[in-house]
């Protein structure tokens, strides 16, 4: 009889907090209503529209045997990395599209390549669950220098360092993040949350750099704080996996794009989605999303073979650009900011400027 009356009081009690956990819910969207009180549209009326943006294929960057998956331009402006399904990391000069270093990695699909901060260490990883870490030096040693940082239970599909050569923060398809010591190993703090596989991660751009953005196949963006391994704030809105996440250069904002043909960018100031691009006649997920320098343009990568300019103040997009025979897996742009580099699953890796 006392089991029937405490299996009561429970279910009454959990009836109640899910209750006042609506109610809340309610109270936090009318505090978020408050907040919006105009359309970014309507701020960006009264500016000039974007008539014309001069970017044309400079350079194709040609010697992977099978799909790029990721690319990281180097601190020095000049240096690309890449990594593809063939197994193969290759550091390309951008200006003579020479390969300067080549390294075999005793796995495919490489699936996320990142330089340190210095510019003198890489590290990648992908379906072999681990994130390695090599010097930048000649090929031979390279290799015999490489070191494994940590391993996820789960392929690695994304990798950053947050400002230090000393550490690695890791997205991984075990649903987690985690931030490792490079010289131990060592795990400093993982990042539970996701309900599905973490496919991005970015940094804040601020000189702290201790949040960061991940978007996940739960369809969610969360934004964490590093030193405690929570999250601060959470977006919602995209109707499938998000793909891919960046923060805007002012530090306030993030954009997302998604499997669902869309691309969002959401204010965390504000709390909330501010603007979505998307265009009825687009039908193809977005792999790959980055801000020009100023953050007015948003250029997105797509799954039908071309790059997006979206006028992020306006909504519009300005221009596509098309080269690339296969879906576009990675687009960034250098950090001046005078170049845009996109790799694809065509095998190549291009440059605009």
């Amino acid at each position: 009889m006392a089991d029937g009356t405490s299996t009561a009081n429970a279910s009454e009690k959990m009836a109640t907090l899910l209750k006042e956990a609506e109610n809340l819910k309610i109270k936090l969207e009318e505090e978020r209503a408050k907040l919006n009180d105009i359309n970014l549209w309507a701020v960006a009326e009264r500016l000039e529209p974007i008539a014309f943006v001069n970017i044309k294929p400079r350079k194709v960057l040609k010697g992977h045997q099978a799909k790029v998956l990721c690319t990281d331009w180097s601190p020095d402006k000049r240096h690309i990395i890449s990594s593809s399904q063939d197994g193969r990391l290759i550091i390309w000069d951008a200006f003579t599209t020479n390969k300067e270093h080549f390294i075999t990695m005793p796995t495919t699909w490489i699936m996320a390549c990142a330089y340190s901060p210095s510019g003198n260490f890489v590290a990648c990883g992908g379906l072999d669950n681990k994130v390695t870490v090599y010097p930048i030096t000649s090929d031979d040693e390279m290799a015999a220098k490489k070191r494994t940082v940590g391993t996820h239970t789960s392929y690695m599909s994304c990798c950053i360092y947050p400002n230090s050569d000393q550490q690695i923060l890791t997205g991984s398809g075990d649903s987690t993040c985690a931030l490792w010591d490079v010289e131990s190993g060592q795990l400093l703090q993982s990042f539970h949350g996701h309900s599905g596989d973490v496919m991005a991660i970015d940094l804040a751009p601020n000189e702290t750099g201790n949040t960061f953005v991940s978007g996940s196949c739960d369809r969610m963006a969360f934004i964490w704080d590093m030193r405690s391994g929570h999250v601060v704030q959470s977006f919602e809105g995209h109707q499938s996996d998000v793909n891919t996440v960046k923060f805007h250069p002012s530090g306030d904002a993030i954009a997302t794009g998604s499997d669902d043909s869309s691309c969002r960018l959401f204010d965390m100031r504000a709390d909330r989605e501010i603007a979505v691009f998307a265009k009825e006649s687009i039908i193809f997920g977005i792999n790959s999303v980055d801000f020009s320098v100023s953050g007015r343009l948003l250029f997105a990568g797509y799954n039908d073979y071309t790059v997006n300019l979206w006028d992020t103040l306006k909504s519009e997009r300005i221009c596509l650009l098309y080269g690339h025979e296969n879906k576009v897996s990675c687009v960034q742009v250098s950090p001046d900011g005078t170049a845009l580099s996109t790799g694809s699953w065509d095998y190549t890796i291009r440059v605009w400027a």
